[in-house]
């Protein structure tokens, strides 16, 4: 889990939380999070790379703190995939984000 608390330069015109904030918040968790799932066996000493990422946007909110949350999906000899939600104030879901990682 990892926390941003947005700050202006986080925020687009409209006051909401910028999609690329969201979007960088996820994939940096998710990249953790699929080095851990790798961490033992054949890609011990690999870094997973991220091939594809497919975001889904929901109702954004203005400024506060989100938080990023993940769960691996698959972590395989070599694909991994790896599940990111990202919650703003009262666990309200902002982004949905699905990546796929391999040894490289």
């Amino acid at each position: 889990m990892s926390r941003l608390v947005t700050k202006l330069h986080h925020l687009n015109s409209t006051g909401a939380i910028h999609g690329g904030a969201l979007i960088s918040l996820a994939d940096n968790v998710a990249t953790r999070m699929a080095g851990q799932a790798q961490a033992s066996g054949p890609n011990e000493d690999k870094f997973m790379s991220g091939i594809d990422l497919h975001a889904t946007f929901l109702p954004n909110q203005l400024g506060g703190t989100v938080t990023a949350t993940t769960r691996v999906v698959l972590a395989g000899r070599r694909v991994t995939v790896i599940r990111t939600q990202v919650t703003g104030d009262n666990d309200k879901l902002l982004l949905e984000l699905t990546t796929t990682h391999i040894p490289t």
